[in-house]
This record gives C-alpha cells, structure tokens and sequence, in this order.
C-alpha cells in the first residue's frame, strides 16, 4: 500500500534503501502517521492529545498542580493553561485552591472526567491497532518496548 506523503502517495518500493534504513527518517513518518490517524479519532470526539494525557496522568498518578501535570505529561506550561481551561469548562477537572499552598491550585479528576477517559481510552486503543495493524501482538510488544528504550535514554539527557 503506497504511504501518503506532503505530495501525494509514495510508493515505498520506490524509496532508496538507503532512506528505508534510517531510524530517523522512519521513526519520524512513524509519528507522521501516529499524529494522523490519533488526531483524527481524538477530533471526532472533540477531544485533543493533550486532554487524553492530562486525564490519563490524573487517573493514574492522582490530583496534581498545573506544574506537576506539566511535568509528568510533558505539555509546556503555558499549553497546559489552556488545556485545563477547555477540561474545567467541560467539567472533566475541577481546580481547587491547594491546602498548602494558596498560590496554586490541585486539579482533580472529576466523574464526569473518568466517564470521558473511558469514552477516550477506547479510541486510544483503536487508534494503537490501526496503527500497528501490520504488527504481531508480539512485534508490538517489543516495538514499545524499543520505542521506550529509546525514549527513556534520550530523556534523561
């Protein structure tokens, strides 16, 4: 099946070796490929990325401030501003000033929130298995498992 490129289709088979054999190249029309198949499920929904991992991150790890959610999702934060406005004004989370600290606020998963990120989780999955069609449930595994390899070590650097 010819890949989809700026310019139209390509024909893999038409690709130098010598391009077909660079991780860089291929991790990046990976991700090419990942960002279109996910932000077309997640729109359709009228969700983004950066809502599923701000929900996932609150399911998973507990109520947090902006800058630890920041920290732990990886989304700038000044993105993040945005991103917990569009999931207050959902009611996914709500903002709660912290004990602590006055000057920040705890965000918190909201049951509508959990309610969305099983909606979400689901497209997430269908999105992982057209992506990897082509994979064995075994080729997949150690594909992230490489994946975060990979990731682990240029992240601590």
């Amino acid at each position: 099946m010819p890949e989809r490129g700026r310019h139209g289709s390509i024909d893999p088979t038409a690709v130098p070796a010598r391009l077909r054999s660079l991780a860089t190249r291929l991790l990046g029309r990976g991700a090419v490929h990942a960002d279109r198949i996910s932000h077309a499920r997640l729109a359709a929904v009228g969700a983004t990325r950066w809502q599923y991992a701000t929900l996932v991150t609150l399911r998973d790890a507990g109520p947090a401030s902006q800058a630890a959610l920041s920290e732990r999702t990886g989304i700038h934060r000044s993105d993040m501003v945005a991103v917990l406005g569009g999931l207050t004004e959902a009611a996914y989370v709500e903002r709660t000033p912290d004990p602590a600290d006055q000057r920040r606020n705890i965000v918190t998963l909201t049951p509508a929130g959990r309610s969305r990120l099983r909606t979400l989780d689901r497209l997430v999955d269908q999105t992982q298995d057209e992506l990897l069609a082509p994979l064995t449930p075994t080729e997949r595994a150690e594909l992230i498992r490489l994946l975060q390899r990979i990731d682990d070590h240029h992240s601590t650097r």
